[in-house]
């Protein structure tokens, strides 16, 4: 058997014990590019030299196989916080557009989680989904931010248990200190600053969530007391809503790049819900909607004069 063979037959192995839903034949098909015929015999290999393999039950007719969790390597574990710091990973990359580079990172997500054994993963897979909804990837190149663990890891506990948290929390406007209770939802990752996305604990704002300057905490306390996260709360959502971290009420906007530099902003995603218009003239219309228009002042001055704000006018 060719090298190449035996390594997608560990491939699947691995991807069989990292799927709790099970692998079926089109699933094999279409990830190894190969027929129906092949994908059987990939099958029928591993189901010989893995006897622990089972199939799962399925809502469909459709059959599908798993070799239970651990078979593989039951001596490396690892923890929620390393999940999430993979999958955070992946995202930043799925957002720099490096697919390629994002995809092969799912591919050691796919060998780690087929490592871990069964009752460790579950244990650890619900923080770890927890922990991928509360810190949100909105940065791009430049100098970065160091965030004080001893600051971070109290408030993701927080996180995780749903417990309020005691802040300590320096307005760098006005030099004041303030003591806010809050309700911790998530983390924003920007350019210039990262944010703790939080909901203030006595009501004020009407539980509408706010940003708070990571750096700008000075303390952390986690209560006893605990708070409901809002079912209709997407940190993903609303991180759309801005250019980058800061929140602000969404417009329209349109940008109007000329010809020099057209081709290169097209290779550019400014905003999730961008469209782009290339024009008879070669000129490159951007449109999307959303804050933070300090923000895009800051990312459209490295353009030179190379763009024109069509909208908002202001």
């Amino acid at each position: 058997m060719s090298y190449e063979k035996t390594e997608q037959l560990l491939d699947l192995a691995i991807w069989m014990q990292s799927s709790r839903e099970g692998v079926s034949l089109k699933d094999i098909m279409k990830r190894f590019n190969v027929s129906k015929r092949t994908a059987d015999r990939m099958r029928d290999l591993i189901l010989a030299r893995f006897p622990q393999a089972v199939e799962v039950a399925s809502d469909t007719r459709e059959k599908r196989w798993c070799i239970p969790q651990g078979t593989l390597r039951d001596m490396i574990q690892f923890n929620a916080e390393e999940l999430s710091c993979l999958h955070i990973a992946q995202e930043a990359l799925e957002k720099s557009h490096l697919h390629d580079k994002a995809s092969a990172l799912a591919g050691i997500v796919d060998k780690i989680r087929a490592s871990i054994k069964q009752d460790t993963f579950r244990r650890i897979e619900p923080d770890a989904e927890e922990l991928m909804r509360a810190e949100g990837i909105a940065c791009r190149p430049g100098p970065k931010i160091k965030i004080d663990e001893q600051i971070l890891n109290p408030i993701r506990e927080a996180i995780l248990s749903c417990h309020q948290i005691r802040v300590t929390y320096l307005n760098k406007n006005t030099g004041k200190t303030s003591y806010n209770t809050l309700n911790p939802l998530g983390f924003l990752y920007g350019e210039r600053n990262h944010y703790l996305v939080a909901q203030h604990g006595n009501g004020f704002g009407g539980l509408m969530p706010h940003n708070f300057i990571l750096m700008n905490i000075k303390a952390v306390t986690v209560l006893p007391d605990t708070f409901v996260y809002p079912k209709d709360f997407s940190l993903r959502t609303y991180a759309a809503q801005s250019f980058g971290a800061f929140q602000e009420t969404p417009v329209d906007v349109e940008w109007l790049f000329d010809k020099e530099v057209a081709d290169e902003a097209s290779h550019y995603i400014f905003h999730p819900s961008q469209t782009m218009t290339k024009n008879p003239d070669g000129t490159l219309t951007v449109r999307f909607r959303a804050g933070g228009r300090m923000e895009m002042d800051w990312h459209l001055y490295t353009w030179g004069g190379h763009v024109t704000v069509i909208k908002p006018v202001s």
